[in-house]
C-alpha cells in the first residue's frame, strides 16, 4: 500500500478533491489521517466515508481556518501529539474568489484569495515542518490555470497559486537538507461533486444536455475524458509516498494531458 503506516494531514476537506484525498490516503494504508476544514460537518462526513472502507486508519478531526496561524499551530500540534509525528501534509485548502481578469478585476477581492491560497498554505506548512523528520513530504494542490489561461477568467486564483508554485521551489531547497520533500500537483477539470454541480447549472442555463457539455470539455483533453477527483487525489498522494522519494521541487500535471509543458 502506497502510504502504509504513514500519518497524513489533509487540509481543505470538502465535497470534491479534499475528501477524496483523505479517503484514498486511508485506502492506501495510512496509520492516521488528520482531516481539517473550516466546517465540522465536512469532517464528520470524511470520517464516516473512511469508516465505510473497513480499514484500521485512525481519523482525527480538527476545524482549522488556515488564515489563522494559531489554528494552524493547533492542528499540527494535535497531529504530532496523537501520532508522534507527521509524515505527509497535503495542502488542499483554498478559496477560489471571483471569475475575473487581471485587467478588470477588483484587486481588493484578491486579498482573501492570496491570504488563503498562498499565505494560509504557507502558515500551515510552517506549523507542520517542526513535526516532520527525514522522509517527510509536503504536496501543494495547484491548478492548471497557472499554466494555461482559461477563457472563463480565474486571474486572482491563478495569481495566488502561481506564487505558491514558486514558493515550492524555495521550500524544496530549504527543507531538502532535513530530508523533507515539497512538490506541487496541478489539477485541471476534475469530475466530482463541485464540477458536476457547476456543469448541471450551465446545462440548465444554456438549455443543452449535460453530456454535451462534458463532451465539449473532454474533446480538449488527450485522454478523452474529464479526470475524476479520485484519480487526481491518487496522483497527489503518489507525491507524498516513498515511490516519489527522489522527487522534490517538482510540478506534476494531473489533468489528462489538457496541459503539456
Amino acid at each position: 500500500m502506497l502510504l502504509k503506516d504513514k500519518v497524513v494531514v489533509v487540509s481543505g476537506i470538502g465535497p470534491g478533491l479534499g475528501v477524496k484525498l483523505a479517503i484514498e490516503a486511508a485506502r492506501e494504508g495510512a496509520r492516521g489521517v488528520v482531516v481539517a476544514a473550516r466546517s465540522a460537518d465536512k469532517l464528520d462526513d470524511a470520517e464516516a466515508r473512511i469508516q465505510l472502507l473497513g480499514v484500521k486508519t485512525e481519523v482525527v478531526k480538527q476545524t482549522c481556518d488556515i488564515t489563522q496561524r494559531a489554528q494552524c499551530d493547533a492542528l499540527a500540534a494535535l497531529a504530532a501529539k496523537r501520532f508522534g509525528k507527521v509524515d505527509a501534509l497535503v495542502n488542499s485548502a483554498f478559496v477560489h474568489g471571483e471569475m475575473d481578469f487581471a485587467s478588470t478585476a477588483n484587486l481588493d477581492g484578491w486579498r482573501e484569495v492570496i491570504d488563503t491560497n498562498l499565505l494560509g498554505t504557507l502558515r500551515l506548512t510552517q506549523a507542520t515542518i517542526p513535526h516532520m523528520g527525514k522522509g517527510g513530504a509536503i504536496v501543494m494542490i495547484n491548478t492548471m490555470a497557472v499554466r494555461k489561461i482559461p477563457p472563463l477568467g480565474e486571474a486572482g486564483y491563478a495569481a495566488s497559486k502561481a506564487a505558491l508554485a514558486n514558493s515550492v521551489k524555495w521550500l524544496a531547497r530549504e527543507l531538502g537538507p532535513k530530508g523533507i520533500r515539497v512538490n506541487s500537483v496541478h489539477m485541471g477539470w476534475m469530475w466530482g461533486a463541485p464540477v458536476r454541480g457547476y456543469m448541471e447549472w450551465q446545462a440548465k442555463e444554456q438549455g443543452v444536455p449535460l453530456e454535451q457539455l462534458k463532451a465539449h470539455i473532454a474533446a480538449d483533453i488527450p485522454l478523452g475524458e474529464i479526470p475524476t477527483d479520485d484519480d487526481c487525489a491518487k496522483a497527489a498522494l503518489f507525491m507524498v509516498s516513498d515511490y516519489a522519494a527522489a522527487v522534490t521541487g517538482a510540478a506534476l500535471d494531473a489533468n489528462g494531458g489538457a496541459y503539456m509543458p
